[in-house]
């Protein structure tokens, strides 16, 4: 058996420099966007997921070609997701972005979810590299209305919890879980 293909740290760099180079902003979401917010990586990561402006999907999309990635799933431009050959992926949440600086994302099921302008505000790192993010409270919220959690979700948000002194809500609580949720974060 195969091991499971892995964004490192230092892969996630590359790419993050290949999107700063090319003029795209992109915050970190879901799990690395978690790990960012810690500092320090606390778990493999298969994928990483991102938010960025829509108008810079072509531009995105042309540079992780050049890389070998393609769609695999998800339709562009507002949600889909791109891999490589190796099994990496790259989960695209691409927003409509408002004067305001809040980003509407069309997710896969239709509905429109809201990035505000503060949810954009997390700073993180990754392999020492300052990187934008969501804030702990858009993770929260995110994976508290966003989709089907796993235990390594229920973990972060514990991590998060821990550091940044949030109270996280019951569906987030390992010992209150009692249902899914629906699609959206990462």
């Amino acid at each position: 058996m195969e091991p499971a293909p892995e964004m490192s740290a230092s892969a996630l760099a590359e790419l993050l420099g290949l999107f700063e180079a090319a003029g795209i902003p992109v915050w970190l979401d879901g799990g690395w966007g978690v790990d960012a917010l810690l500092g320090t990586q606390t778990r493999p990561h298969k994928d990483v997921d991102i938010v960025l402006p829509v108008r810079d999907v072509p531009r995105l999309r042309e540079l992780l070609a050049e890389r070998g990635f393609e769609v695999v799933a998800g339709k562009p431009p507002d949600s889909f997701v791109l891999a490589d050959g190796a099994g990496l992926e790259v989960d695209v949440h691409a927003a409509t972005f408002r004067e305001s600086g809040d980003g509407v994302y069309r997710m896969q099921n239709g509905e429109d979810w809201v990035y505000t302008a503060a949810y954009l505000g997390g700073e993180g790192l990754v392999g020492g590299r300052p990187v934008r993010c969501l804030t702990p409270e858009a993770q929260v919220v995110c994976h508290a209305y966003g989709y089907t959690l796993a235990e390594k979700d229920y973990r972060d948000m514990e991590l998060l919890a821990g550091r940044f002194r949030l109270e996280l809500p019951p569906q987030l609580r390992r010992d209150d879980a009692q249902h899914p949720q629906g699609e959206a974060g990462g």
